[in-house]
């Protein structure tokens, strides 16, 4: 867009926004926001300039034919090439291999443009890197491999990010190593003109390569999730308290009467939310969600509390939990153990029966939960099981209470138009020495799904509360998706053959909802439904209120565990200083906010590559035993690459094109692959048998090649030679050879987006 305006101001040397949206075809209510944006952005970086009478034009160094330069965010792809995220632009700029120059993955880079993007062909603009204005990469985890090519280093690491092209080689250090360790390096020296490789000096020695539980470890070291804790934050956590006294009860609303209880999962050790519910004469509930005040001992700007926004959450993978508090905390006196007193920050909410919340009560509190329940146990009382009705008698009412709150909340919802994205998640089950046993699918059932009703009900009570006063605040917002990403889904269901009302700049929550009720138990419904996860934008924190999209909620926040979020504790410190508001408690929070609502966002993801890097790479791990057997899957996606294919226990692998026993053609419009010599057809929500051949702990990579059977779906008639040879002959006009290349190639450009994507 920056090369496209600059183009026309040479072109048209003084005009108008409106002349200028005009001549690049960008009017309109969708359009000219974004060309606002970019102009705005040329003149802070004094590319173009607003004259007297208001007219666009280009300064006088832009003038000279000075390429302009661009700022962004280089993404690597293991083949060699990336990709540029400018913020503000949902396109992205491809950088070709030669065009990378020595960025890494993640580096804030200054490009030029090699070549416009050409809409009517649909290709994305070309970039060159003529700078790196940061770097990203600081540390780097690997296994060291001894080396004497280079004299003067010890050796080389090999790392798992295979975004890393070059070596990495270790300065000689005075400690002796012998080749099995797994090293944390200080990157000192990067690639350059003068040499090509990485040069790092060891921080630590995590581990060695035949320790119990080293790859889960050495995944989360690369991410810098550490889990040990500086020795001051532990000093601070030991002198806590184990117990809170009688002053720590001051100003706080004594709700130990109330019939209180936690439901967790089994494995849980950390009980950070509690409930209790009454069923009022006039029809309604009183639902009251009781949270541990966590920010009662983590007070703001002690060790504890760097150490928390530093971490941003708590990270979970297979095996263990890296905590963003100490233990002694978090398992400790933050946690809501039974018959014992813990402070908490509650909120009392008095729900009609359309599932409004018509009174509400934020308060510090004071609370004794009389049992520690299981999901497993709750639900089997909600069916009816004497035994555990018995067991606990003085709550099975409740219980009862709040599976009838839960439909009306849960009612509520689907009314307004929250959309429902419950895709199926693994549970990897390892043995002690972290190999991985078993993958199951995770069951919801009534319990788990009522206490998430209830939490996101306090979730949204606390934020209206606080943008209903305008104070200062974080909120967990989630916006509207774009419209190029939606449009693109609304493509892909119409496979289906089920019409969405609406276009994709005019479409509702209702009828997304619609859509997804109509496909409901249909082959793909599943796939359709993290399609449709894809499309929307990611939750982020905020210190603006833009509501959630997918909950339909126009304000929402995260209130409910403190324990594990940064921004949670962070709310809960904001209710505690807010009893009295004062301009200097406005002015501090309006300037710290933002910065800790970014923060956690990044960290947040960074927490979900992890989870995901170590999930893959265990999944993986389990199949390599199974290697040469054959299972029964279900198309999840087609790439012109070829098919990825779901297994019943969410593991997910590759057929790759090339592997397929002739040609396929791949249909754009319908997201399929169609066979040029049987006439075979492949599509999403399609059932397969495959046999696997390949699963690579080492890059979480799983491959499987197709297999003919009963499943197989021919959607025309085969043609003949003399057809097959006249079409592959015009396709191929002018490629030399008259053979067809194309489908030898794993990755083309906008390919290997999609899969960045």
């Amino acid at each position: 867009m920056e090369s496209q305006i600059i183009t026309y101001l040479k072109e048209h040397p003084k005009v108008s926004m409106n002349e200028l949206a005009e001549g690049l075809d960008q009017a309109g209510a969708q359009r000219f926001p974004q060309l606002v944006k970019v102009v705005s952005r040329l003149e802070s970086t004094g590319t173009l300039i607003f004259t007297r009478d208001g007219l666009i034009a280009l300064a006088e160094k832009s003038q000279a034919n000075e390429p302009v330069r661009i700022t962004g965010v280089f993404h690597a792809n293991k083949a060699g090439f990336g990709f540029l995220s400018v913020e503000g632009e949902e396109e992205d700029l491809f950088v070709g291999r030669t065009d990378v120059g020595h960025a890494v993955d993640g580096d804030t880079v200054e490009v030029v443009v090699k070549k416009p993007a050409n809409r009517l062909k649909g290709t994305s603009a070309e970039v060159r890197v003529v700078a790196i204005v940061e770097r990203a990469l600081k540390t780097v985890v690997g296994k060291f491999v001894l080396d004497d090519e280079k004299p003067k280093y010890a050796g080389y690491i090999t790392s798992k990010n295979r975004k890393i092209q070059q070596r990495i080689y270790i300065k000689k250090e005075p400690v002796v190593l012998d080749g099995t360790e797994i090293i944390k390096l200080d990157i000192v020296k990067y690639p350059s003109k003068k040499h090509d490789y990485f040069v790092g000096e060891v921080r630590d020695i995590i581990g060695h390569q035949e320790d119990v539980g080293i790859d889960v470890l050495e995944v989360l070291e690369s991410m810098d999730i550490v889990s040990e804790f500086p020795q001051a934050v532990m000093a601070e956590a030991n002198n806590v308290a184990d117990a809170p006294s009688e002053k720590d009860f001051m100003g706080r609303i004594d709700l130990r009467q109330e019939v209180t209880f936690t439901i967790d999962g089994k494995d849980a050790k950390d009980l950070d939310d509690a409930v209790h519910i009454k069923y009022l004469p006039n029809g309604n509930f009183e639902l009251g969600v009781h949270i541990a005040d966590v920010s009662y001992y983590v007070t703001e700007g002690s060790a504890l509390d760097r150490e928390a926004v530093s971490r941003g959450t708590s990270v979970y993978v297979t095996d263990r939990v890296v905590p963003m508090l100490p233990e002694r905390l978090s398992n400790g006196i933050c946690s809501l153990n039974p018959n014992v007193n813990r402070l908490t920050q509650s909120c009392i909410m008095e729900i009609d029966r359309q599932g409004r919340v018509v009174a509400h009560q934020i308060a510090p509190s004071v609370i004794k939960t009389t049992f520690r329940m299981t999901y497993s146990d709750v639900n089997a009382m909600l069916k009816g099981d004497q035994e555990l009705l018995e067991r606990y008698a003085p709550i099975t009412e409740s219980v009862r209470y709040m599976a009838s709150l839960h439909q009306i909340l849960e009612a509520m919802r689907v009314r307004r138009g929250a959309l429902n994205f419950d895709t199926q998640e693994a549970k990897i089950l390892v043995d002690d020495k972290g190999k991985p046993v078993d993958i199951q699918v995770r069951q919801r059932g009534i319990a788990e799904r009522m206490i998430e009703s209830f939490m996101l009900a306090a979730n949204e009570t606390v934020a209206e509360h606080f943008a209903r006063k305008n104070l200062p605040f974080i909120y967990r917002i989630h916006e509207e998706p774009k419209a190029e990403k939606l449009q693109k889904f609304i493509d892909y269901a119409t496979i289906f053959g089920v019409p969405i009302r609406g276009t994709a700049q005019k479409i509702t929550q209702e009828a997304l909802q619609d859509f997804m009720a109509k496909v409901e138990g249909k082959p793909g419904a599943d796939v359709l439904a993290m399609m449709l996860l894809r499309s929307m934008q990611q939750a982020r924190y905020s210190e603006h209120n833009h509501g959630h999209y997918g909950l339909a909620a126009t304000y929402y926040t995260h209130f409910t565990s403190p324990i594990r979020r940064y921004p949670d504790l962070l709310v809960h410190r904001l209710i505690r200083e807010y009893a009295t508001v004062t301009p200097e408690k406005e002015e501090h929070f309006a300037q710290v906010i933002p910065e800790i609502a970014s923060t956690a966002s990044t960290l947040e993801r960074r927490a979900i590559d992890a989870e995901r890097a170590v999930e893959a790479m265990k999944k993986a791990e389990f199949m390599a035993s199974y290697v040469g057997q054959e299972f029964e899957g279900v198309v999840a996606s087609v790439v012109k690459f070829g098919l990825f294919v779901e297994l019943p226990n969410t593991i997910e692998g590759l057929i790759h094109i090339t592997t397929f026993p002739e040609f396929y053609q791949y249909n754009e419009r319908t997201m399929s692959l169609h066979g040029e010599s049987t006439g075979k057809a492949f599509r999403v929500g399609q059932k397969i048998k495959i046999k696997l051949t390949r699963a690579d702990k080492e890059t979480g990579d799983i491959d499987f090649e197709y297999l003919p059977s009963d499943f197989d779906v021919i959607e025309k008639k085969p043609k003949s030679d003399r057809d097959r040879r006249r079409r592959r002959d015009d396709t191929n006009k002018g490629q030399g050879n008259g053979r067809f290349k194309n489908n030898r190639k794993p990755f083309y450009k906008d390919q290997a987006k999609k899969r960045k994507n």
